[in-house]
């Protein structure tokens, strides 16, 4: 979906487009960027397997493809990419989804070879995002710390992000999809990761998706949704949804939906038709990250 973005839009909602070759704009205090690289080639692939521990991959794995959100003030950035929604899957570690013995032929490379299905074979990940705080020194007090990785806050609660005013018609600035990894399962059905994002004069708002259908046995949608509403550039308040859905082709078709694979190509459609797994809800207050920051700091002053 290619967007045309006005420029006396961007203008009028304070955003400018990078004008270094990046794709992405700034906006109320945020560098929001995508990057759609090509697949993996050989050699860092064989890197990605030595450092995941495995020899089992996604058939196309967009490496270098990422979203990358930035709030300038606080150092912080909420960032997708292949590599850590991988680490993911290879912890969570689920059980292999049972196929028929006549799918399994189709997983053989060689006819005479034996099909073991011992792994997570549709790379399904609980991966919501990646968070990196960037600590300048000067603007917190001295210190020498340059960089640090590690868990931002997130308290559970219960707000919902407001869908009817995503769906208002809104001038749309930026918006991009980001595939990450996806695998068509020997040709059992598709397991895909993708990322979009959506940038408004009212904020942001992206969709993390884990879509897998292994034909004729099971669906699964793991989706997690951010919204971000401009106002305050210093503590800004992020919504993170998180909503993982699954069903049998067999439940779903005693409920009286069909049974063809052919009919769930869409996920956005059938989603509703789905039961819930898993649902959450939580709030990121950025206020919450100075006492952070500062712990860090001082931290490091005692190690010197």
């Amino acid at each position: 979906m290619e967007v045309e973005v006005d420029e006396k839009e961007l203008k009028a909602a304070g955003a400018e487009l990078f004008s270094d070759g990046r794709r992405g704009l700034r906006i109320h205090g945020w560098e929001i960027e995508t990057r759609n690289r090509s697949i993996l080639n050989s050699s860092t692939h064989e890197l990605w397997e030595k450092k995941l521990e495995t020899c089992h991959m996604p058939e196309m794995i967009f490496g270098e493809s990422c979203l990358v959100l930035k709030h300038v003030k606080s150092g912080t950035t909420i960032h997708f990419n292949a590599f850590d929604a991988l680490i993911g899957w290879k912890k969570e570690a689920l059980p292999p989804v049972e196929v028929p013995a006549a799918a399994q032929w189709k997983f053989r490379c060689k006819p005479s070879e034996q099909v073991i299905l011992d792994y997570d074979y549709t790379f399904t990940t609980p991966y919501g995002g990646s968070e990196t705080i960037t600590l300048d020194a000067d603007k917190h007090e001295g210190g020498e710390v340059s960089k640090e990785t590690c868990n931002l806050h997130w308290e559970d609660c219960k707000e919902k992000i407001d869908v009817v005013a995503l769906a208002s018609k809104e001038p749309i600035l930026f918006y991009d999809e980001v595939v990450l990894y996806e695998d068509e399962l020997a040709d059992n059905g598709v397991s895909l990761l993708t990322v979009k994002v959506r940038v408004m004069p009212s904020g942001w708002f992206l969709l993390l998706r884990f879509w897998l259908r292994v034909d004729g046995v099971l669906m699964r949608l793991r989706d997690t949704r951010m919204h971000c509403a401009f106002g305050d550039n210093v503590n800004p308040i992020i919504l993170r949804e998180s909503c993982w859905r699954e069903a049998t082709f067999q439940a779903l078709a005693a409920k009286g939906y069909p049974s063809e694979a052919a009919a769930y190509n869409d996920p956005s459609i059938i989603s509703q038709r789905l039961p819930v797994v898993m649902s959450k809800t939580q709030k990121l207050k950025f206020s919450l990250l100075y006492p952070v920051l500062h712990s860090i700091i001082c931290s490091n002053r005692k190690t010197d």
